[in-house]
């Protein structure tokens, strides 16, 4: 008894789990281990690993709250389970895409900034951005001896400056410090007696110091001179000025920092002075955000060869008889032009006053009706229009058609206000210092010591420890190419959550429970290795590991795996292999036959050489391309394989594609620099197939995105009993009035929005969750109604509509995408990104195509395990056999030895990636010199 009780002590132990497909499950899980929970798409490692131990994990940590903190959380659902022990507090690091906030950088997620910002405003050193001379600040005790030094024997006034290059007359100025009881002012550059009345001209900019004081330094300290500085001081806000009598040179002293020629000063540095998401840092220009929209000239006149007459100016269109074409025709006439003159034939001049606007007197030419002046003043020009417009347009709603994105002129994108960026720690300011990658800013981070003052290394040497092990963990997750200040939009899922990896290893907690979701998407199986290491470094420190995953080295590295299965949704949800590594080899299960090699993806026999045809992309330079140019043989199945942060995604994501859309469907998106492309003529569209939602809510669903769904109603329209009713299409349909449940609207859940946490939504209780209300789901297709087939499997949809050939071919294709356990209505924000994915995948299949197509895809293995990576080969394939291109970014091992060409990027990421390592076939790549690729391939081929 006493060794059972020992032994679950070391577990966490999951009686009868139910969630979802889970057939009543009962594991045990050793404590402090790494587990892998794997198996097929759909089978249940979800349900199992978030669904039912991270959510009963986050109910007892809510418990803990008092009474009153719950009530605003809302009663948290207990999953079902029978019975969880031995629960650690449980932290997940899911897939789900990262923050979209312009403002969230890959500093601010890790920390590693806000101690950046600390170490700048504890030992930064400042510079004046006037003269570039190094600030300087005194004490009281330290001026009077600096003036003691400097001005012995020499006769001075004390000043303390009141105002520098503002227009106005002063006269309030003056008056309050002459009834003070001072005599003088320095009025720019003239002493100046304060007599009543006194002011000045108030157009002209002027600059004024009052004088304290004036005296004779000799060799014995006065008193006196310390109490007119101490008021000085007061007065200039915390600088004073001393000019020589004779020479009238000036000098400058402060208690601030200040720059010693031009008496400029800047506040005391404090860590919100170097954040761009504090008014205290940011540039004033752009917010922080480094970028700022501007009206582009090239959008407002897209063809020059046109005349404003036909419409060459595209915010007013074609010619009409309203008073702006009447202003536009007057100002040509004035310039010796026609309205119908092409717009690249008017001069300089001409195009200058309708763009940007014109001060000068102008007569119409024909006078609009209702004026009955016969000239008009002025012109604001077009782009001012433009711009007054968008001042009154929500953010969202703004005219995009006339607007670029522009990095910001005042702080060239750096973020940060002026000041903030003249101060310097070995002559980099912090936003330099953001720009490094991780690995130039770990070389900075360790030299740092070195080039420090003894003060300042006493001062920030904890700091620069801190930063030191934080961006040692973002090197061990493999994300070296990355650079503290990129947005954490551009990230993709994987990388984000190994940032998220780095930030919890960071944190060094002991007794956790880490659930991770797939941590190895987007990586290199070079960086896998890496990967491992550092969950091993997490298990070694006294936490438990939890990693759902496909991916065959770590279910290798696994102390212990569980293995769902046999089929996925209604046919998975049971445990079909577990235990350690030795243990798991002797029993038998899908994923068990991929690791022993009884099961493998086979090499095609003969790769395809194409059609002949080639499109070509030349001289590309986004990001950190180094004037890359690639062919891509047509009807071919291509792969761009490469290290993270080779330059893939930019390659064919940032600029193969928007040059593609922008011929084939004029899209805004502009391509990153290239020199130019060949072969558009051999492709007649392009199709992305990514991993973004198929829609934000719960209404929209697989069938309603395929289209399925309106051959469905349209099938319930034609039953005898709802002609018999006169029951049209739209009844059917849960997003309109009429059939629908009107307490949800159709939605079959309610929102119920939580201030600060996500939205929680919980079944309706009038309808139950089936969306429709009682008289829709009377009318019955083979005794089901509408809502009873939302509620089906896709597989069981086959079956049943087996004989209604368009319902039937259209779901086919969603179960030859292996998504056969998906239900027809199953809300769209519950699918994962491989099953969105796929559901795009399967539309596309099912349309008519012309076998010209280009599809891209961004690692459509996400999710996926070896055995529907099988059969997605297998729709792939079908579509190159019908003469379509296939372009996919992958690291998989087993889809890039299946290709027809490869295309490989390399070396390394970020700067040293970039070039075109190799092109070729696999057979080709594996022999190539210096390709990671290459060196993985030659094992596998």
């Amino acid at each position: 008894m006493q060794e059972k009780t020992k032994h679950t002590k070391d577990c966490l132990v999951i009686e009868g789990a139910r969630e979802h497909n889970l057939k009543n499950v009962s594991v045990t899980i050793p404590r402090n281990s790494l587990t892998v929970i794997t198996g097929l798409s759909g089978s249940g490692k979800s349900s199992l690993a978030f669904d039912t131990i991270y959510a009963e994990g986050q109910r007892r940590y809510i418990e803990t709250f008092s009474a009153y903190a719950r009530q605003f959380l809302g009663a948290m659902e207990r999953p079902d389970v029978d019975k969880i022990t031995g629960l650690s507090p449980v932290v997940s690091i899911e897939q789900k895409t990262t923050n979209k906030n312009p403002r969230s950088t890959v500093g601010t997620i890790t920390e590693i900034y806000d101690f950046l910002r600390l170490l700048y405003a504890k030992i930064g050193e400042a510079y004046s951005y006037e003269t570039g001379e190094k600030m300087v600040k005194y004490t009281s005790d330290k001026i009077i001896e600096l003036i003691y030094e400097k001005y012995n024997g020499a006769k001075i006034y004390l000043l303390a400056p009141l105002i520098k290059g503002r227009k106005g007359h002063y006269q309030e100025l003056f008056e309050q410090y002459r009834r003070k009881g001072f005599l003088y002012a320095r009025v720019d550059g003239v002493i100046t007696e304060l007599t009543f009345g006194l002011k000045l001209d108030r157009y002209k900019n002027h600059t004024i110091e009052l004088v304290v004081d004036k005296f004779k330094i000799s060799d014995k300290e006065d008193l006196r001179i310390r109490q007119s500085m101490e008021t000085a001081m007061k007065i200039g806000k915390g600088i004073i000025m001393i000019c020589e009598m004779e020479t009238e040179k000036i000098g400058y002293f402060s208690k601030k920092l200040m720059c010693p020629t031009t008496g400029l000063s800047y506040n005391e540095p404090a860590p919100h002075s170097f954040s761009f998401n504090s008014p205290q840092g940011a540039c004033p220009h752009c917010d922080g955000l480094g970028i700022v929209d501007e009206i582009d000239l090239d959008k407002i006149v897209p063809d020059q060869k046109l005349s404003i007459k036909k419409g060459a100016i595209k915010p007013l269109g074609a010619y009409k008889s309203t008073l702006i074409f009447c202003k536009l025709e007057a100002i040509l006439s004035k310039f010796g032009y026609a309205i119908d003159t092409p717009f690249n034939e008017l001069s300089e001049d001409c195009k200058r006053a309708i763009l940007n606007g014109s001060q000068e007197m102008f007569s119409f030419v024909t006078a609009p009706q209702g004026v009955n002046a016969n000239f008009f003043m002025g012109f604001e020009g077009i782009i001012s229009l433009l711009e007054k417009q968008m001042e009154f347009q929500d953010d969202d709603k703004k005219n995009d058609l006339f607007i670029s994105k522009v990095v910001c002129p005042v702080c060239n994108g750096q973020r940060l206000k002026k000041e903030s960026l003249y101060f310097r720690i070995t002559d980099k300011n912090i936003a330099e210092v953001s720009n490094l990658n991780i690995e130039q800013f770990y070389e900075w981070v360790c030299n740092l010591p070195k080039h420090l003052s003894r003060q300042q290394f006493l001062v920030g040497q904890e700091i620069i420890k801190e930063i030191k092990t934080r961006t040692e963990f973002l090197l061990s997750v493999g994300l070296t190419y990355l650079s503290l200040n990129r947005s954490s939009q551009t990230l993709s899922g994987g990388e984000s959550q190994r940032i998220r990896l780095a930030t919890q290893i960071g944190s060094k907690l002991v007794n956790v429970l880490y659930i991770l979701d797939e941590p190895s998407i987007g990586l290199h199986q070079r960086d896998n290795v890496k990967l491992i290491k550092s969950l091993q470094q997490l298990r070694d420190a006294g936490n438990s590991v939890i990693v759902v995953e496909h991916d065959e080295d770590m279910i290798r590295a696994a102390d212990y795996v569980i293995d769902f299965g046999p089929g996925a949704g209604r046919k998975g949800g049971e445990i079909v292999a577990k235990g350690t590594q030795e243990e798991l080899l002797t029993q038998s299960s899908l994923t068990v036959d991929y690791l022993t090699g009884a099961r493998k993806i086979e090499i095609p026999a003969k790769r395809r050489k194409g059609n002949g045809k080639n499109l070509s992309l030349i001289g590309a330079t986004g990001n950190n391309l180094k004037n890359a140019s690639v062919t891509i043989p047509l009807g071919t199945f291509t792969c761009i394989t490469g290290v993270s942060g080779s330059g893939k995604s930019t390659l064919i994501n940032q600029t193969l594609h928007p040059i593609l859309n922008k011929h084939f469907f004029r899209a805004k998106a502009e391509p990153l620099p290239y020199k130019k492309i060949q072969g558009l003529e051999n492709i007649n569209k392009v199709i992305e197939i990514d991993q973004s939602p198929l829609g934000r809510t719960p209404r929209s669903n697989p069938v309603t995105y395929t289209n399925i769904f309106s051959d469905i109603r349209k099938l319930f329209e034609t039953l005898p009993e709802a002609k018999m009713r006169g029951y049209k299409t739209g009844r059917f349909s849960f997003n309109v009035k009429g059939g629908r449940c009107e307490a949800c609207k159709g939605a079959g859940v309610k929102v119920i929005e939580m201030n600060f946490l996500p939205d929680v939504y919980v079944t309706c209780d009038e309808c139950n969750g089936k969306r429709y209300n009682r008289e829709t789901q009377e009318i019955r297709f083979k005794g089901k109604s509408i809502s009873d087939i939302l509620d089906m499997t896709i597989n069981q949809g086959v079956e049943f509509f087996e004989n209604i050939k368009t319902i039937y071919d259209k779901l086919k294709t969603l179960q030859d995408v292996g998504l056969g356990y998906l239900k027809l209505g199953q809300p769209s924000n519950t699918l994962s990104g491989g099953e969105a994915q796929r559901v795009k995948l399967a539309s596309e299949l099912s349309k008519k195509d012309t076998g010209n197509t280009m599809y891209i895809l961004d690692e459509p293995t996400t999710g996926l395990h070896f055995q529907d990576i099988n059969i997605l080969l297998g729709v792939l394939q079908k579509l190159v056999e019908k003469g379509n291109t296939v372009v996919v970014i992958e690291h998989n091992l087993d889809v890039i030895k299946v290709s027809d060409y490869l295309i490989d990027m390399g070396p390394e990421g970020g700067e040293h990636g970039g070039t075109v390592l190799a092109q070729g076939t696999p057979e080709q790549i594996a022999k190539t010199k210096g390709s990671y690729t290459g060196e993985f391939l030659k094992k596998m081929l």
